[in-house]
């Protein structure tokens, strides 16, 4: 009986689809120094195919940090905004919210961060300023959607257990909320790991830096090295959302 419930998790595993992509991830990460002669064959007019200024794993690590910070901020800050405007106190200012914070993503990332590298100087904080902006829009709509998702009947249910409107909100409106909320949270990330790429013109080390250089270099080798791990790890991370997703539906 043991032995066949391993099999059964062995198999489990070897049908995970977002256990494979990670370790392709990995594998592509750690393949990519040595991966020299591939290029060379591809690209040999190159005297230099593969990117070798900083670490591609340095590079993943970096990219995955700002994305991490700029997108808690997003979801602290988007969260809160729509918690607000639902709420009795807020729900006059809906309009005005929803439209500054739509006028905020219609300015391209390149824009703000010119903006904001004046007044704070190159590195990471004008990336983090620029890509909290730009994925504030999705988590805003999203945690709306999966307030205004909730019936009525079962807040009023809620009030009449002696419910107070917090433990309501904590207790009820949340958790049945929480799939549609993910769903904005999952598209905010989604669109900052593809624009923190950008992040690498005002001095972020990211994964874009590849792209950045090899733009500049007219080095298409090293434009294809990091438009390639950029992909993937929106894959792995679109396939960890979906499976959170799927745990958050399975316990409503």
């Amino acid at each position: 009986m043991a032995s066949a419930g391993r099999l059964r998790r062995l198999a489990g595993l070897a049908g995970d689809g977002l256990l494979w992509a990670a370790l392709a991830l990995a594998a592509l990460v750690l393949w990519l120094p040595h991966s020299q002669p591939f290029f060379s064959s591809l690209f040999p007019q190159l005297d230099r195919p593969v990117y070798s200024q900083e670490p591609f794993a340095q590079l993943l690590w970096q990219h995955c940090k700002l994305v991490g910070l700029s997108s808690a901020v997003s979801v602290l800050l988007g969260s809160a905004i729509a918690i607000w405007i639902t709420r009795p106190i807020g729900r006059q200012f809906r309009p005005v919210v929803e439209t500054v914070v739509s006028m905020g993503q219609t300015f391209p990332p390149v824009a703000v961060l010119a903006v904001a590298v004046p007044v704070v100087g190159f590195g990471e904080l004008p990336a983090l300023m620029a890509l909290a902006l730009y994925g504030l829009l999705p988590v805003v709509q999203g945690s709306v959607s999966g307030l205004q998702s909730v019936p009525e009947s079962v807040r009023q249910s809620a009030s009449g257990m002696g419910m107070s409107p917090w433990q309501c909100l904590r207790q009820v409106e949340v958790p049945l909320a929480l799939p549609v909320w993910l769903y904005g949270v999952r598209t905010s990330v989604i669109i900052n790991i593809g624009t923190a790429a950008i992040a690498s013109t005002v001095g972020a080390k990211t994964l874009g830096s590849p792209i950045i250089v090899g733009l500049s270099g007219f080095n298409t080798a090293y434009v294809l090295q990091g438009a390639v791990l950029v992909g993937m790890l929106a894959v792995v991370a679109d396939m960890a959302f979906e499976r959170l997703s799927r745990l958050a539906a399975w316990k409503r």
